[in-house]
């Protein structure tokens, strides 16, 4: 005879994880649990890194769809504020809940709290079962050949390859079991207090729709109509040519084993050989995010020190009014400037631009690493601690398979090169919109006529460069002189 359900009131506690589709937490929960208990708690413990507010944002939006997708099932969200131990205790004791049941994280502040809330929960009698719903093999599961860590991308993604295949999704389940009575509402969302007190937000409101439907759209975009162009669009801020699922897989809204399985089911059906090597070209972008994350896991301090020691001793600048310049996106650098407005306007920037960003303010203005880590993080919609950690290090110089610090990106050239025709600029610069092409990335160089004739006036209407990039470019290189012999 088949097993009588569960009568047992269970607690589903979502995070990064605001989807019903591949939620293994999801479907362990309707299996053994006869009244289930979704739950979102906005968390008040303590945390060096808690959401900016874009990310913020993001979340509002994200819980809002999460929950209307749960109501249409006969469920709802529950939403709470507070530390974590203590809204899951006080839940269960309410509810009657004899289980709690959570997806994984593997930030550094996330995987102490959740040890400490698990052995709580215990000492109360309740059970608890964590999934992984984030990454698509776990740290702990995956080292080289000496049992140690990766630290540099090619050899992880060679051995991470051959595991692929048989990483497989999890379906949404069918149905959801009942709410239990006598819980109310907890808060309204509004009483999260998510978005921002004044409207700053209608750019991010007309570029993105978060939520777990948003998330398929952003995927089927991608494999219908741009992964062919993909090799080559990518490095395009002028174009359309990137996937913009980073907000998406870092809220959870679609995890990476769906984008791993959608992609190898779309290249099963079509076979060109350009399809072939675009869909190798965005695995491997995947791949890097599930880098990161290893590397966060197992290096935690790289949030705030260096994985090369030696740049702790690096003559960095202390330039708060130079820092606002770069912030505001008024460095007088155009493919920056553009970038850092981009950033401003729709808590998202183009991944090249990123890395050019992020070079002039490490090496150019030689302003700490961390201040652009944490500019990013409070502004960007996909701000994510492991890909943002490992991006700042990586273009500073100081990270794991880091860039080698003489490489100092040059923003004329790599405008002229990914910007050719000055799209990407003058949609974000419309102050040199006038300008021809051969001057509109170095405006500093352009003839007093050709100016006059754009109507721009440096210092004025435009700013002029806040530091020689040639000059700015040498002082970097004596820096690395200066510590380039210290032992690491």
């Amino acid at each position: 005879m088949p097993a009588s359900p569960s009568t047992d009131t269970a607690i589903l506690w979502f995070r990064q994880d605001l989807r019903l589709t591949d939620n293994p937490a999801l479907q362990a929960a309707c299996r053994d649990a006869g009244k289930l208990l979704p739950v979102y708690i906005l968390e008040t413990d303590p945390d060096p890194w808690t959401p900016g507010a874009a990310s913020r944002w993001w979340l509002h939006h994200s819980l809002a769809a999460l929950d209307a997708a749960l109501r249409e099932r006969g469920s709802r969200l529950h939403l709470l504020q507070g530390r974590a131990d203590e809204c899951l205790e006080t839940l269960a004791a309410t509810s009657g809940a004899t289980a709690v049941y959570w997806n994984r994280r593997f930030e550094p502040a996330a995987l102490t709290r959740d040890r400490d809330i698990e052995a709580g929960l215990k000492q109360r009698g309740i059970t608890c079962h964590s999934s992984n719903a984030a990454l698509l093999v776990e740290p702990w599961d995956h080292f080289n050949q000496q049992g140690k860590p990766y630290r540099v991308f090619t050899p992880f993604w060679r051995s991470l390859q051959p595991r692929l295949e048989a990483i497989v999704p999890q379906r949404r389940p069918s149905a959801l079991p009942g709410v239990p009575r006598g819980n109310g509402h907890g808060l309204s969302l509004e009483e999260l207090g998510l978005l921002p007190e004044y409207d700053w937000d209608a750019g991010l409101r007309n570029e993105w729709q978060p939520g777990e439907a948003g998330a398929g759209k952003r995927l089927r975009s991608l494999l219908e109509t741009r992964l062919i162009q993909y090799p080559e669009a990518r490095d395009r801020p002028d174009d359309e040519g990137t996937s913009r699922l980073s907000p998406h897989l870092h809220f959870g809204e679609l995890g990476p084993r769906q984008v791993l399985a959608q992609l190898m089911q779309h290249r099963a059906g079509h076979r060109s050989a350009g399809l072939v090597r675009a869909g190798e070209q965005f695995l491997r972008q995947l791949a890097w995010r599930e880098f990161a994350h290893h590397l966060l896991y197992h290096f935690p301090e790289t949030t705030d020190k260096p994985l090369d020691r030696r740049f702790e001793h690096f003559p960095w600048s202390n330039a708060p009014e130079t820092l606002r310049a770069w912030q505001r996106g008024r460095t007088g650098i155009p493919l920056v400037d553009a970038g850092m407005r981009e950033l401003w306007h729709t808590g998202w920037m183009h991944n090249r631009v990123r890395m050019v960003a992020a070079s002039y303010l490490s090496k150019n203005l030689g302003i700490h690493w961390r201040e652009g880590a944490r500019w990013f993080w409070d502004t960007l919609v996909d701000a994510d601690l492991a890909n943002n950690t490992l991006g700042w290090q990586w273009t500073a110089g100081c990270g794991a398979d880091a860039a080698p610090f003489f490489r100092i990106f040059n923003p004329v050239t790599q405008a002229q090169k990914f910007d050719p025709h000055g799209r990407y600029l003058r949609r974000w610069l419309p102050e040199l919109a006038r300008l021809p092409d051969k001057w509109l990335a170095r405006p500093w160089e352009a003839p007093t006529e050709v100016l006059a004739e754009a109507d721009i006036r440096l210092g004025d209407n435009y700013p002029a460069p806040v530091v020689d990039l040639k000059a700015s470019r040498a002082r970097a290189l004596g820096g690395w002189d200066e510590i380039k012999g210290i032992s690491r």
